[in-house]
């Protein structure tokens, strides 16, 4: 449900909610045994939907959320640029690429260091993209109010907050902007995945944690739930 946004934090958070994150082992077990269900009633009318993996991972990683939104008749595809190893200067021209490939407006779904691709990706194109969804993303305030930034400038070998493309991180997308965001994520900071007034036109509140978000039965209703709830107009 909608949910008022939270305070600001320039901390990540607590080491409680961290270690709570082994709990993905569980919602993977879960996840795999309720996504039938979940997908069942859904119909996505074939809308292409992209789905961008988190930092370190790949489109493997996805691949549970992409068979239930796949079950739900959507068409579902992965980004295609393998692991994802942080950003790279050539990395929304890679994706104008895949886009070509599917053709159409396309609802772009990231988690983590993906949805903050997906957000700068429809800022780059936003005549190909419907919509934005982000899980768990760190678009809004301190980019290191989360327990990911040092590993990361240790892979990418470029500061969190010094890309070799410019963003604008917080700067909501010229299209319609969704962020799922945990009070019980233990990598981002929940206002960070949640943003302030202005950055996104609304906030959903999902109980899972940040690992989640690719697979707890929460997270795919979640997402399902939203995708038909604000599903665009088809072409006449």
């Amino acid at each position: 449900m909608y949910q008022q946004f939270p305070q600001p934090s320039a901390t990540a958070p607590a080491l409680s909610l961290l270690f709570g994150e082994a709990r993905v082992f569980k919602d993977w077990a879960r996840g795999i045994r309720q996504s039938p269900n979940i997908a069942a009633g859904h119909d996505g009318k074939g809308h292409p939907v992209v789905l961008l993996p988190g930092f370190m991972v790949s489109d493997e990683r996805m691949e549970l959320l992409r068979r239930t939104l796949t079950a739900a008749n959507y068409r579902a595809y992965g980004w295609g640029l393998g692991r994802n190893l942080g950003v790279t200067s050539d990395m929304l021209e890679r994706l104008d690429a895949q886009l070509d490939q599917i053709g159409g407006k396309v609802t772009l779904i990231g988690w983590s260091l993906g949805g903050l691709i997906a957000r700068e990706y429809a800022k780059h194109a936003p005549h190909r993209v419907a919509r934005v969804v982000t899980m768990g993303s760190p678009f809004s305030g301190d980019i290191r109010a989360n327990h990911a930034w040092r590993l990361y400038e240790y892979v990418a070998k470029h500061p969190v907050d010094a890309p070799p493309i410019a963003v604008q991180l917080a700067q909501k997308p010229p299209v319609p902007t969704y962020a799922l965001w945990s009070r019980t994520d233990g990598i981002v900071a929940q206002a960070s995945a949640c943003g302030a007034t202005g950055e996104v036109d609304e906030a959903i509140e999902v109980d899972c944690g940040h690992f989640g978000f690719a697979c707890a039965p929460e997270a795919l209703g979640a997402v399902l739930g939203l995708l038909e709830r604000t599903a665009p107009a088809q072409p006449s």
